[in-house]
């Protein structure tokens, strides 16, 4: 979300530089995991099944929009949670209901309605790579190119370590999680162990399913990822002394909030994934349809902060008011 809002007022705090380096990381070694033979990711539901180019623009930009009125995406709700933030705690509740709803629940036959406007076979049809011919070599260039372009602004920016650790770190997670899961896939002789990485709208509605439901349900990768990243960021927070109580500030801010965490919730299981799941997982592996959902969601997430934000901010260069002589002329 800041990345967006940094490029869409052209401003340069940094946070922009940072979200390159987790992109970049995570194409370049997911790529290089593939070059060297130790990743197939032609099985994974990115590319093997049938994807929906309407649920991806649909769904793009209802999650995009929603994570700029609710301040943050699904997963950076799940971090500041774990800090104490209850305005992002209502806010990934929220987000999960209707994420679940939209999977399997009452607004499921609306998510198959949109899914269906416009459809792409799977296999090379939602594969970049083989659509433009690049090769695995080039989808690896092309990540270096991103990477070094971080490290240019960085230094120019003058981002610190950690932003340079923290993007770096991200990135490699989700290319990490790529591999684990396909090792894990290829010893397993369980069937619902797939190829898959880090998201986050899929995982929450687990998660609440989990919860929900009668003990004794199947554990998976998805089951771990969202109280592993809660942990973490508590344990990261009280180590840093950050763990601080907030909540909303009025009923105006709890409406935008529980709206934009509604779009996310439809948004991201309509688009099948949300900034991470589709913004770096997706487009690390080069499916068709997380490139078209990337791009909705930051061109709706720009427009909204424009008309819901920086419109209503006073311009830079306003003309100054005429001012009142301090006595009278003789």
């Amino acid at each position: 979300m800041d990345a967006v809002i940094e490029f869409s007022r052209n401003t340069t705090g940094g946070k922009l530089t940072v979200w390159l380096f987790a992109f970049a990381t995570a194409v370049g070694l997911t790529q290089a995991f593939i070059l060297f033979g130790w990743l197939d990711v032609s099985t994974a539901r990115q590319l093997s099944g049938r994807g929906s180019i309407s649920g991806a623009l649909i769904g793009g930009a209802m999650f995009g929009a929603g994570m700029i009125l609710a301040r943050g995406c699904s997963s950076r709700l799940l971090v500041l949670a774990a800090n104490g933030n209850l305005r992002s705690l209502l806010s990934g509740l929220v987000f999960a209901v209707v994420a679940t709803a939209s999977m399997a629940g009452i607004l499921s036959p609306l998510r198959l309605w949109l899914a269906e406007l416009w459809t792409v076979e799977g296999g090379a049809s939602r594969d970049l790579i083989a659509i433009t011919g690049i090769g695995h070599g080039g989808a690896l260039l092309f990540a270096g190119v991103w990477l070094v372009a971080a490290v240019f602004w960085a230094r120019r920016q003058k981002v610190p370590f950690w932003g340079w650790a923290g993007g770096i770190g991200v990135g490699a997670m989700v290319a990490l999680a790529w591999l684990s899961t396909y090792s894990i896939s290829r010893e397993s002789f369980d069937m619902i162990i797939g190829v898959q990485s880090l998201s986050f709208t899929g995982p929450a509605s687990d998660v609440l399913m989990l919860v929900l439901s009668p003990p004794g349900q199947p554990l998976k990768f998805d089951i771990g990822l969202v109280p592993g990243v809660f942990i973490g960021s508590f344990v990261a927070a009280a180590l840093a002394g950050e763990l601080k109580l907030e909540g909303f500030q009025g009923g105006q801010a709890m409406r935008r909030y529980i709206a934009g965490a509604v779009l996310m919730g439809f948004g991201g299981m309509l688009a099948g994934g949300c900034a991470v799941g589709a913004g770096v997982s997706g487009a690390a592996v080069f499916t068709l349809t997380a490139w078209v959902t990337l791009f909705a969601m930051w061109g709706a997430a720009m427009f909204t902060d424009w008309w819901m934000d920086r419109r209503h901010e006073p311009t830079e260069h306003a003309p100054a008011q005429p001012t009142l002589p301090t006595h009278a002329p003789a």
